[in-house]
């Protein structure tokens, strides 16, 4: 799989520490609760998504792991709860998504579809999976703009998690009803989210590596730099070819 072809270097591991200490905080910052569980939804959903797209998929997973697994033991790791567990999981497939475009986008969004359906409860409730077209639709236009790549990424999370969530929980069709508005509303908040957190980050690592206080040549996607960074990065080009 491309995502994978290459191996953690010695540069990524300080930002996945970094990342995971960061994106730990932000999992004690909680927006919302899932239903039928303990486990809430917090700013960390708006944030671990993006891990991937400065370093590459593999270090972006590990580091979005990371996080979550410190946040699992420090909270006393309740394996009682399904859920916690479940949780581990969609985040993971969110940054695969956010981090590089692929077939394999696509492929989990229609596992996940079929997983879902294939449930008895899911059969009933068939229109609800209904949301997880949107990260295949998000695929064609993700490369042009940033909201359709953050609304791929959150909606696979939704959709790896509701597959996941019906088998362990069965809730029942009028629950599934009744998150539709819910989920309209939260993943919307999240993919503005997660777009603002991407265009944040990207800044940062810009201004930081003009400002020569590292380089490790991460993934900074000139296209979303404030002007003056676009403006210093074209001027810092243009002096090195001179």
């Amino acid at each position: 799989m491309k995502y994978f072809h290459r191996f953690i270097t010695k540069k990524d591991f300080l930002f996945i520490a970094l990342f995971a200490i960061f994106g730990f905080f932000t999992l004690q910052i909680p927006v919302a609760q899932l239903a039928g569980s303990k486990v809430k939804f917090t700013i960390y959903d708006a944030f671990a998504p993006i891990a991937g797209s400065f370093i590459g998929a593999m270090p972006g997973v590990v580091a979005v792991f990371l996080m979550q697994f410190f946040n699992f033991l420090v909270h006393g790791a309740r394996i009682e709860d399904a859920g916690t567990i479940v949780r581990f999981f969609p985040m993971l497939f969110a940054a695969i998504y956010f981090a590089q475009k692929g077939k394999v986008n696509l492929i989990i969004s229609m596992l996940a579809i079929t997983a879902f359906v294939a449930h008895p409860i899911g059969r009933e409730v068939w229109y609800f999976s209904l949301f997880w077209l949107i990260p295949i639709v998000a695929h064609f236009f993700r490369d042009r703009f940033l909201l359709a790549r953050a609304l791929g990424a959150t909606f696979t999370a939704h959709a790896v998690g509701g597959a996941l969530w019906i088998w362990v929980f069965a809730l029942p069709a009028p629950v599934w009803n009744s998150l539709i508005p819910v989920v309209i509303m939260e993943r919307l908040l999240f993919a503005l989210g997660i777009s603002g957190s991407f265009v944040l980050v990207n800044n940062l690592l810009g201004f930081l590596e003009q400002k020569h206080f590292f380089i490790f040549g991460f993934h900074i996607d000139p296209k979303y730099l404030a002007p003056i960074l676009r403006g210093e990065q074209h001027a810092s080009k243009t002096f090195s070819k001179t």
